[in-house]
């Protein structure tokens, strides 16, 4: 094989493996994009606005130490502390 038969099949093969990973691409992008549209309906769902999620979060992790804070605070520390001691 010459030498431009050797550059025209490895164009060829290179060709064919571009557009395979162009494929592949475009399939992930596409599950992506319905990844996305679920996320964003389920959001709603929880009437959430999907622009308001960090704020959402940093309200969560709120109630949640401050519920953390109400269960340790109703534990009776004193007693818990005295059965530890013996």
């Amino acid at each position: 094989m010459n030498n431009h038969e050797k550059q025209l099949s490895d164009l060829k093969n290179n060709l064919e493996r571009a557009k395979n990973l162009k494929y592949k691409a475009e399939a992930r992008l596409e599950n992506l994009n319905k990844q996305q549209e679920e996320l964003i309906l389920e959001l709603k769902e929880l009437n959430v606005d999907p622009n308001d999620l960090d704020s959402e979060i940093n309200n969560l992790e709120k109630e949640i130490n401050e519920l953390f804070e109400k269960a340790n605070a109703l534990l009776p520390m004193d007693i818990l502390n005295s059965k530890l001691k013996e």
